[in-house]
């Protein structure tokens, strides 16, 4: 494994770990448990988001897929100017803030204001605006390696990108005040 993938794991493996750790904190350290995470969202559109973060899901393992084992990161020219370090900055920024969003959520939840607000919108907004880097990026890669994988990366990315800038920084932001 080159050492661009081992560090792009890195990054994943502790982000991903600090993001389920912030649900496990933040599931049991909230009175009401996730339904308090809803605030105003429709009971009737749940089921539109749990099925939307499945194949959110399914859309990250594909990509990643095809990060680490479809392409040869030193090959890799994204766009004429960046190489694959670009995705390590992406992936930081993704799962960074997404660590916090609930956190943050929670206890905006148990003290309302208007900082607290913003810092959970911003959250949101800079996972979607990354998830919609990584789609570019993947889209932008001059060196790509053609096929089902790289094909499934992009759409896995665009929908990845959909479910975190529309449905998560815009719908839900919007309906969780309601």
């Amino acid at each position: 494994m080159a050492t661009q993938h081992i560090i792009l794991l890195i990054i994943n493996v502790i982000g991903g770990v600090m993001v389920i750790a912030s649900y496990i904190y933040g599931l049991g350290g909230q009175s009401g448990g996730a339904n308090v995470l809803w605030g105003g969202v429709p009971a009737s559109i749940r089921p539109v988001y749990f099925a939307s973060m499945i194949i959110s899901a399914l859309g990250f393992f594909a990509f990643l897929y095809y990060l680490f084992f479809r392409i040869t990161p030193g090959d890799v020219v994204i766009a004429g100017r960046f190489d694959f370090s670009l995705f390590y900055v992406i992936f930081i920024l993704m799962l960074l803030p997404s660590a916090l969003w609930m956190p943050l959520t929670n206890l905006y939840v148990a003290n309302p204001g208007t900082g607290l607000w913003v810092g959970v919108r911003t959250v949101l907004a800079v996972v979607g605006l990354a998830s919609i880097a990584l789609c570019w990026a993947i889209l932008s890669i001059q060196t790509k390696v053609p096929g089902v994988s790289y094909w499934l990366a992009v759409v896995g990315s665009g929908y990845f990108a959909f479910h975190t800038a529309i449905l998560d920084a815009i719908v839900w932001a919007a309906l969780f005040r309601q």
